[in-house]
């Protein structure tokens, strides 16, 4: 706008100034070529454009969180000097950290599955499979063998103590067991005698069941039953029990007998057969080692953990705030405990080592006779005279409608810088354009 103002008065002093020299040469004889006293020379525009700028640090940069989050810790004051790279705010990241740690494991377990695979069998499970593979051999080959003659003789010698048990439980007790019951019994006949006769004498006294002879004629009473119960038994012979139990042993012994002795079934041998090249198949497998496609499969499970892994840490590495370039903490916006939405400024940084000047209010009329390291000369509102030289550095192409007017932003470096100026004062930059 002042530049549009400045050319407008130009312009009229221009056609006063012409109409004064119109009016002149009206009145005054043509004879004389020199230039009259007291006519002022012709006024012509300055070809320089003029524009209204701000002091802008060089490098600025409204930093945010991609995700948003409670503010948990903040980590530099507002005018701190912070390196590239440095923390500045973290938000709340325990769900995060929880995918951090699931995602770990997941690489630690597809790791050892790999590494299981690589490693191959252990020597134990070879030769598990090996002793699998023997057994199931001398089962085939005992099969197709048949029963060994020591093993037929020992099981007929099992059947004739078999049947040698059932015939004593069938004749029931020997002779001499009867005698030495029948004698028992006798003793017991004359001990339970005299402790009646003992126990007779003393009978009428009134501390009968006190006394010794009460005693002795209960154990003698007892020994006689005893003796009694015994001659019984053995004179009555064995119970039907007894001999259902030795006749049950002989039949055992008689079928494992006729089993060995029968000769071997096909079904028998095809099962043995078929056991052992199970264990073989097995044996061979361990030996052969993992196929290349399982290893195939365990990498790529190992990979996908690992991308599950990264994407994890990316995610928890959103929850803290870095400085992308060294510079200082010009605004910090949140406080701790403070919602902060995905994408909001929090923390504006800026690089006070360099400084530049930017107007945008350059029309398209007046942008058009600027180039790029077009000199400038810069003056300032708060430092009256003081001019500082400068080129234009950046031209940037897009414009913007602003009060009705397209106008485009041009950034100018100065070449030597005043360090009592700051951030946002006003400058006027003096373009030398062209014509």
């Amino acid at each position: 706008m002042r530049n549009r103002l400045t050319f407008v008065l130009l312009s009229l002093v221009a056609l006063l100034t012409l109409a004064a020299c119109n009016n002149q040469a009206a009145n005054t004889p043509a004879a004389p070529a020199a230039q009259p006293t007291g006519v002022l020379p012709p006024v012509r525009a300055s070809s320089d454009v003029v524009a209204d700028a701000v002091v802008v640090p060089a490098r600025t940069a409204d930093l945010s969180l991609p995700g948003g989050g409670i503010v948990a810790e903040i980590l530099v004051e507002e005018g701190a000097q912070v390196e590239t790279g440095q923390p500045l705010l973290r938000v709340q990241a325990l769900r995060q950290q929880a995918a951090v740690a699931q995602a770990e494991a997941g690489v630690q377990r597809a790791t050892a599955r790999l590494a299981e695979l690589r490693a191959g069998p252990r020597s134990q499970e070879v030769e598990t499979a090996q002793a699998a593979v023997d057994a199931a051999a001398a089962q085939v080959q005992r099969i197709q063998e048949g029963a060994k003659a020591e093993d037929i003789e020992a099981l007929n010698a099992a059947l004739d103590a078999a049947r040698a048990n059932l015939a004593r439980v069938r004749e029931g007790a020997p002779q001499q067991q009867v005698i030495a019951a029948e004698a028992d019994l006798a003793n017991a006949q004359a001990a339970l005698s005299q402790a009646q006769a003992a126990y007779d004498r003393v009978a009428g006294q009134a501390d009968v069941g006190q006394r010794p002879e009460s005693l002795q004629l209960q154990q003698a009473t007892n020994a006689y039953n005893a003796a009694r119960a015994r001659l019984d038994d053995v004179q009555q012979g064995a119970t039907a029990a007894e001999i259902a139990a030795a006749q049950a042993q002989v039949r055992q012994a008689q079928a494992q007998l006729a089993s060995i002795q029968a000769p071997a079934r096909a079904s028998e041998l095809a099962a043995a057969q078929a056991e052992l090249r199970r264990a073989q198949a097995q044996l061979d497998l361990l030996q052969a080692g993992v196929r290349p496609e399982t290893l195939a499969a365990a990498r790529a499970d190992l990979a996908s953990a690992e991308a599950a892994l990264q994407d994890a840490q990316a995610v928890l590495a959103e929850a803290e705030l870095v400085a992308p370039f060294a510079g200082v903490v010009a605004e910090l916006l949140p406080a701790v405990g403070e919602q902060v939405g995905p994408g909001t400024p929090v923390v504006r940084l800026a690089d006070f080592s360099q400084w530049q000047v930017e107007t945008d209010d350059l029309t398209e009329l007046n942008v058009v006779r600027v180039r790029e390291a077009a000199p400038v000369q810069l003056t300032f509102d708060a430092l009256p005279g003081v001019t500082l030289p400068g080129r234009v550095v950046q031209i940037k192409p897009i414009g913007v409608n602003k009060q009705g007017d397209i106008t485009y932003t041009v950034v100018i470096a100065p070449d030597r810088w005043d360090e009592r100026l700051r951030w946002n004062m006003t400058a006027v930059a003096t373009i030398q354009a062209e014509r």
